[in-house]
């Protein structure tokens, strides 16, 4: 079976329901199966997020690590059912990230 690819609308979608969160940092972009969330610079994003598109109306749910690695989880179900579950069950996952300038500054 072929897999699915996210639509043009997908990542559109999935900020409406983030921003609707008052997470309104996170934006969304299409990379073809999957919708990414990410946070900061363009030039060097910070991955939140990632849920591929099984079926269709089916997406899984991945979570980058503190490497900005993707790790599975268990967890599929539609579009908007993925998007309140992280922010309901997992909300640290999707805090802002702050980037300091300089990391000697002892502020930071």
């Amino acid at each position: 079976m072929p897999k699915y690819q996210a639509e043009d609308h997908h990542p559109r979608t999935v900020e409406r329901l983030l921003h609707a969160r008052q997470l309104a940092h996170l934006r969304a972009r299409k990379y073809g199966a999957a919708v990414i969330v990410e946070s900061g610079p363009k030039d060097d994003a910070y991955k939140h997020l990632r849920l591929t598109r099984d079926t269709a109306h089916l997406w899984s749910l991945d979570i980058a690590n503190h490497r900005g690695r993707w790790e599975r989880t268990p967890f599929r179900a539609s579009l908007e059912e993925v998007v309140a579950l992280v922010a309901d069950s997992f909300p640290w996952t999707l805090q802002p990230v702050h980037y300091p300038e300089r990391t000697s500054d002892p502020e930071h």
